[in-house]
């Protein structure tokens, strides 16, 4: 052992604190909340074993904590929880595998501080409180540090525990343990709930009230006032009545509540792929207004979403691009106009794809309402492609130039965006009418569609696998399509990385590919496992393929260097340590509702994915390291600037000029690609 370093044998569930001072104040948009938004490389309150004080803000940095905390606690009695034993907190299906993972600091804040696993590792019934396996810690690569995590790691290995229960993992020399976790058929099925339920908490227009809302997170109907949705007005011409549309509804995009239509679209075709990819595990009962109606809550979710890209389709089929809200904490105490921005190329044949695979998918349902619901939505695509094919050049840079202002992040393509575009919602055209018009064009662009495998083509491989799937693909296309993507993952650090065992946080997707929205890129990843099972792909072994792509799920819910859920306030599903507070105008900095869990009286409600590590990350140029200034507040924080890349996170949300949606913001792509990873594990 390192004698530099100190031996931490005690719960660490407050290591990674708030950087404490007022700058800024959270909650307004910026443009930074989403400038690499796409670009490539409950209960209110913590559980007793997490007391207030662990949780509050606080402005020592986080490396001091840490050591703080070990020089002044001992192990005794009864195994205290260890951050260096890391698990799924939420738990394992009995039929997965199911690995510890226990880590020894290297590089990175935590690097003072070190753990060597005793010889005897013990899997212990907490109901019972029996040992039902013994055995021990296996070296990760002969002790080698994986340079994303700065982490020498050991894996302990429990599959062959099947019996439900309530278990955790214990270094019984150390007299320590991980986090308590289940094993079960259904221990995923309450996650999905919060992890929907987002949507809910994110509808524009719509008022949170009890039962709906949990106690702590009701509000107002948000954006309905003068002005505001029901009258938004072209932000080029703000003062002329004549350009007043009423636009209101739909979801709050992240942080910020602007609408951003191509990116709106999509969380609707990637929902509609979550649904159709596993119908059997979506139910009516996630108590949201339309529950009980005898249709999955998750169409009723999605319908949501439908009914406001409906109102932003123009008579000639175009569809406008953004529409820009007011902040305010809550939301409904936003009272600043609404505007939007013209209809572009991007926004419609995104759109094109949404109201093409929605009507394909939803009048699957066979329910009277919905098929004539279903037929309007088909209309509207076809109207979508035709203006398109007419204007397929039409560009509008939201907050840029004379429309700066006009919303946060930048959601315009460029060429090969556009074509991209085009060809996918020709892909869901053709599934919708079987016009051999979209299959002609869809076959004209499909050379090489999949033969590379990667995380940031994930939506383009996916549709190209769901046309390859459908009954009158043309059969030579659709059969070189899987053929591409069998044989492409077999490079590119797919089945290598999981084979050869690269990552020991068992989640590989390459230290380059952590950045702004990692969360998204890790679920992403799992996504393209799991394609292999959801679109038919010969030669695909189901029990490895789910192995690989639940690793994907367990490093979100605390199989990663911060031990963490990177889920908010799930301290009512029995998690240890969840994300207590994160970049939101709603849950914003300072709120004495909705800051923090432990210090202020709700905190943010459940079931937001964060962003995640980023080590991108930096500070407002004014916020020097190390010396307090007007803009900080205090000293800037460390992490999450230079550490390894899973290491570059700090559970805070302070604004300007910390710049904490870098990393904490959550965002509804993020959300989807989550929901739809998790969806494949729910029983």
């Amino acid at each position: 052992m390192n004698t530099s370093k100190l031996l931490l044998t005690v719960t660490l569930s407050g290591l990674i604190t708030a950087c404490g001072g007022g700058g800024g104040g959270g909650g307004g948009s910026t443009p930074a909340s989403k400038a690499a938004s796409s670009a490539a490389p409950a209960s209110s309150v913590a559980p007793s074993s997490m007391g207030a004080s662990s949780l509050a803000a606080s402005s020592t940095p986080v490396a001091s904590s840490i050591a703080s905390v070990a020089a002044s606690s001992v192990a005794s009695g009864a195994p205290t929880i260890s951050a260096f034993i890391v698990v799924d907190q939420f738990g394992y299906l009995p039929d997965a595998k199911k690995v510890a993972v226990v880590r020894d600091p290297q590089t990175g804040y935590d690097a003072a501080l070190s753990f060597t696993p005793g010889a005897t590792y013990q899997l212990i019934n907490l109901d019972t409180n029996t040992v039902v396996l013994s055995g021990s810690a296996v070296s990760w690569k002969s002790g080698a540090t994986f340079e994303a995590a700065g982490d020498r790691a050991w894996w302990f290995d429990f599959s062959s525990v099947t019996t439900p229960g309530t278990f955790a993992v214990v270094d019984v020399e150390k007299n320590v343990r991980s986090p308590g976790f289940k094993i079960g058929a259904d221990i995923y099925k309450p996650v999905l709930k919060h992890a929907m339920r987002s949507f809910f908490y994110q509808r524009a227009g719509f008022a949170k009230q009890a039962p709906f809302a949990e106690t702590g997170w009701t509000d107002g109907a948000s954006h309905i006032g003068a002005g505001q949705d029901k009258n938004a007005r072209l932000f080029s011409d703000k003062n002329n009545a004549a350009t007043e549309k009423d636009l209101s509804g739909g979801w709050y995009d992240a942080g910020d509540y602007n609408k951003y239509t191509n990116w709106h679209a999509y969380y609707l075709v990637a929902l509609l792929h979550a649904y159709a990819e596993n119908p059997t595990v979506w139910t009516d009962d996630y108590n949201i207004p339309e529950s009980g109606n005898g249709i999955p809550d998750i169409i009723d979710e999605i319908k949501w979403g439908f009914d406001w890209l409906k109102k932003m389709q123009n008579a000639d089929g175009s569809v406008l691009s953004i529409l820009g809200l007011a902040h305010a904490s809550p939301p409904s105490a936003a009272t600043g106009p609404s505007y939007y921005g013209p209809a572009s190329t991007s926004a419609t044949l995104t759109s094109a794809g949404a109201f093409a695979l929605g009507s394909k998918i939803l009048a699957s349902l066979d329910n009277p309402e919905l098929n004539t619901y279903a037929a309007d939505l088909k209309s509207r695509a076809e109207k979508a492609w035709v203006w398109s094919v007419a204007n397929p050049n039409i560009t509008f840079r939201n907050n840029e130039g004379t429309s700066a202002g006009l919303g946060a992040g930048q959601q315009e393509v460029d060429d090969a965006g556009r074509a991209t575009k085009k060809t996918t919602a020709a892909i869901y055209l053709f599934a919708a009418t079987g016009a051999s018009t979209y299959r002609d064009h869809v076959d004209a662009n499909a050379n090489n569609a999949t033969n590379w495998v990667d995380v940031w083509g994930e939506p383009e491989l996916t549709a190209w696998l769901y046309y390859a799937n459908l009954p009158d693909a043309t059969s030579a296309i659709a059969n070189t399509l899987k053929s591409q993507y069998q044989s492409a993952f077999n490079a590119n650090h797919n089945w290598p990385a999981v084979r050869n065992g690269e990552d020991p946080y068992r989640a590989y997707i390459g230290t380059s590919n952590f950045t702004w929205g990692s969360n998204r890129t890790i679920s992403r990843k799992g996504l393209t496992f799991n394609n292999l099972i959801d679109y038919n792909i010969s030669g695909t072994d189901t029990a490895e393929v789910r192995n690989a792509t639940v690793a994907y799920l367990n490093y979100i819910h605390g199989v990663n260097p911060q031990g963490m859920v990177y889920l908010s306030n799930m301290y009512s599903l029995g998690v240890h340590r969840s994300v207590n507070e994160f970049y939101h105008s709603w849950f914003t900095n300072g709120s004495a509702l909705w800051d923090r869990v432990g210090s202020s009286t709700y905190g943010p409600a459940p079931g937001f994915l964060v962003g995640g590590p980023n080590p991108s990350y930096d500070w407002d140029g004014n916020c020097t390291s190390g010396s307090p200034n007007a803009g900080c507040g205090a000293a800037a924080p460390n992490p999450p600037k230079g550490q390894p890349a899973m290491k570059a996170y700090l559970d805070f949300n302070t604004s300007w000029p910390l710049n904490s949606w870098q990393i904490t913001e959550n965002h509804n792509d993020y959300q989807v690609a989550y929901i739809r990873l998790l969806s494949k594990f729910v029983n």
